[in-house]
């Protein structure tokens, strides 16, 4: 829906951000002193019964729904508005989008819950390369982000030489001793920790080479 007329910018509604946009549109909404009636709802009864300083309530009561289901309107894309589009007054159209993006969050807190439990988990195995163990790493930091999570890389690339095996002991210390982690990139301390696994292979290759010499002379 459009924002246009209004000498204020509207929040709109997400698929992340259910929890903020409500805060404000109740913020909103009682600016415009009718967040009453979208807490509350009113009772629609038939005018022709009534006296007439009832109706001028009813109508008054009317006018100010109208008004709250409008500026919800406002607030959502195309897609959530076909949700609530059927909604008779504006409480029936908060509720709605209440009921929907609140079961959207606990999954999206679950889904969390989870991924920071294999985040923490995380650990080098015994023959994993250092490019596949940061292939690892980063797949569940993706999985984070996309789920909203805040992600700090300096809390990633102190997890990853937290957890690598002790034949990185050498190269880890080294890092954190003469390193700011705070001006390094992940893929720059991947190059690092590549270019010592390159060497320590290296090593090892030369290792088994004499080994080989000796024992076959």
């Amino acid at each position: 829906m459009a924002n246009g007329g209004f000498p204020f910018q509207m929040s709109m509604l997400t698929k992340n951000n259910y929890d903020n946009w409500s805060i404000k549109m109740k913020a909103l909404l009682g600016a415009q002193d009718v967040w009453d009636i979208v807490e509350k709802g009113f009772n629609e009864q038939y005018e022709a019964s009534l006296s007439q300083g009832v109706k001028e309530t009813l109508r008054e009561s009317r006018k100010r729904d109208k008004k709250a289901l409008f500026l919800i309107y406002q607030s959502v894309d195309e897609d959530t508005f076909e949700k609530i589009s059927n909604a008779t007054n504006a409480k029936e159209a908060w509720d709605k989008l209440q009921t929907c993006n609140k079961g959207v969050e606990q999954v999206k807190k679950i889904r969390l819950q989870t991924l920071r439990g294999d985040f923490e988990r995380l650990f080098i195995e015994e023959s994993e390369s250092i490019s596949d163990y940061f292939s690892r790493v980063l797949t569940v930091v993706n999985q984070l982000k996309r789920n909203g999570e805040n992600v700090d890389e300096v809390k990633v690339m102190e997890k990853i030489l937290r957890t690598l095996n002790p034949s990185f002991d050498f190269i880890v210390t080294n890092i954190e001793e003469n390193k700011d982690l705070k001006t390094m990139t992940i893929e720059q301390l991947m190059g690092s920790l590549q270019a010592y696994e390159e060497k320590q292979k290296r090593k090892l290759n030369k290792r088994r080479l004499w080994s080989n010499y000796y024992n076959s002379t």
